[in-house]
């Protein structure tokens, strides 16, 4: 869990000396300060290009997948700018939640939000995990067990949500999620992976509101992209 970034001279007026003298020229009207430049992320800083395009984690529009941890605290304080971002976010735009597989009780955690998806209560139990795990403690050691116990105080019956974590379908995903941060060389959470292209980074000067920066420049990025390709296709 790394957390990867005018004053213009006033000239002054001065009067020559009789109270005879004309009046001093008004000064002219302040300039506007200058727009601050355009936001350009830097490759190899804010993000990184794929050496070769994956596979994406779903199909259709323009992919910003999260992989994350419920194991990870930044990943907790990314997640109240991400409800806020996906409030905003474009219709062609489409974001993936993918935990992270890296072992021990990550996988478990990994497991247990795969689970609440199966069983239909992930959205409204993603951000209550979090407060259970850092704030409230309620997570315990991280065992399937005390996982179990946790989402039945968010109303989730016990006995399926154990059930579901060891079912073949969780097992499918857990595997899937495993080799979709492997294949995007995603070494810390949060990372996102847009279009299985672009690898974008958390850096020290920017931070999340500059993570979230830089994926607004790459969207933009690939639907400029997908209209150039596609242009061709309709002029013939």
């Amino acid at each position: 869990m790394m957390l990867r970034r005018l004053l213009a001279p006033v000239l002054s007026l001065v009067s020559m000396s009789a109270c005879a003298q004309p009046a001093a020229p008004a000064k002219p009207a302040a300039r506007a300060p200058a727009p601050a430049p355009a936001f350009t992320p830097q490759q190899g800083h804010d993000f990184e290009i794929l050496p070769t395009p994956q596979p994406t984690w779903g199909q259709g529009k323009i992919e910003v997948a999260e992989v994350f941890s419920y194991r990870c605290i930044h990943c907790a304080e990314f997640q109240p700018k991400v409800n806020a971002w996906k409030k905003t976010m474009p219709a062609d735009v489409r974001w993936e939640y993918v935990p992270g597989v890296f072992g021990g009780t990550w996988d478990t955690f990994a497991r247990a939000y795969f689970a609440a998806q199966l069983m239909g209560v992930q959205p409204r139990t993603h951000d209550a995990v979090f407060k259970g795990v850092f704030v409230e403690q309620a997570a315990g050691t991280g065992t399937a067990e005390d996982i179990a116990t946790m989402y039945a105080k968010f109303g989730v019956d016990r006995a399926k949500f154990l059930a579901a974590m060891n079912s073949f379908g969780v097992n499918a995903k857990l595997n899937r999620a495993k080799q979709f941060a492997m294949r995007t060389g995603v070494q810390s959470t949060p990372t996102i992976i847009i279009n299985g292209k672009y690898r974008v980074l958390v850096t020290r000067d920017r931070g999340f509101d500059g993570m979230l920066a830089t994926t607004n420049w790459l969207i933009a990025k690939e639907r400029a992209a997908k209209a150039a390709a596609a242009a061709p296709a309709k002029k013939g």
